[in-house]
């Protein structure tokens, strides 16, 4: 199964080789060999009509070939693409739809960073570290829109809010009743509904720590972005970059099993 770094290298070179053909310049070049195809296949004696094809196929792989190794094209597609991918206005929560444009900036301002060393070891070494710093995104985005369901969900919080109520009554009516039959299907119903109220319980706590995760997140972002300047060519080999890397590996390991929970209590306290 492939790695997902590599999986947003796939995407980030399909979305700038889009961006490549979508360019004006490209577009220029197709609607120029057109024409000329059309009203001036032969200029010279010696011309043939599908040299002005050739032209226009170098002059578009040149585009293309500029468009990838163009660095400030590279990071402007880069950023639209995981901003159109984890789009903040799909989150209704002002305070969720904050925390996932201010992940975003430290994405971008890391990713500037990283971009702007100098060609070579160093910057390799960076853009290798940082890699997992796109999916740690895409689970703040994850978490900050599971929090938002939760917090605009009627039904849920209708139900954390009913449900006691409605448990209690029927421990009531059990109590009164006599009928065997009847007293079975009042405990099926208050065991079913006590195992509703669980998961939802287990649910609001673990949207609590949720919570304090996106915190801990951001500002694991800002402490990731202020290290990336301080890790020096010399530190390559030393234990600090090493260490950077770690830390990268296991929030986003730790994001990851914390949207996983959150997805398996979500849809067995819906049942």
């Amino acid at each position: 199964m492939p790695s997902r770094p590599n999986e947003l290298k796939r995407k980030t070179t399909r979305a700038i080789l889009a961006h490549a053909f979508f360019r004006l310049e490209s577009a220029l070049v197709v609607a120029l060999t057109i024409v000329l195809v059309a009203l001036l296949p032969h200029p010279f004696p010696w011309w043939q009509w599908w040299y002005w094809l050739v032209i226009g196929l170098v002059g578009e792989a040149l585009i293309i070939y500029t468009s990838i190794t163009d660095e400030m094209t590279s990071r402007k597609v880069v950023a639209d693409m995981l901003r159109q991918q984890f789009n903040p206005a799909e989150i209704r929560t002002p305070e969720y739809r904050q925390r996932v444009e201010k992940a975003l900036q430290y994405r971008q301002r890391i990713e500037t960073h990283v971009r702007s060393a100098d060609s070579g070891v160093l910057r390799d070494h960076l853009l290798d570290t940082t890699a997992g710093i796109a999916d740690w995104v895409s689970s703040v985005f994850g978490l900050a829109k599971r929090l938002d369901q939760y917090h605009e969900d009627p039904v849920l919080l209708r139900d954390r809010r009913d449900l006691p109520r409605e448990i209690a009554n029927l421990r009531i009516k059990l109590q009164r009743e006599d009928d065997l039959p009847v007293r079975q299907q009042l405990e099926q119903a208050i065991s079913s509904k006590q195992t509703q109220l669980g998961n939802l319980e287990m649910l609001a706590n673990t949207m609590e720590k949720a919570e304090y995760q996106l915190e801990t997140t951001l500002t694991a972002l800002g402490t990731v972005y202020s290290q990336i300047q301080l890790v020096q060519a010399k530190d390559i080999d030393s234990g600090r970059a090493q260490r950077l890397r770690g830390d990268i590996a296991d929030q986003v390991a730790a994001l990851q099993s914390l949207q996983e929970t959150l997805d398996e209590i979500y849809q067995g306290s819906a049942v």
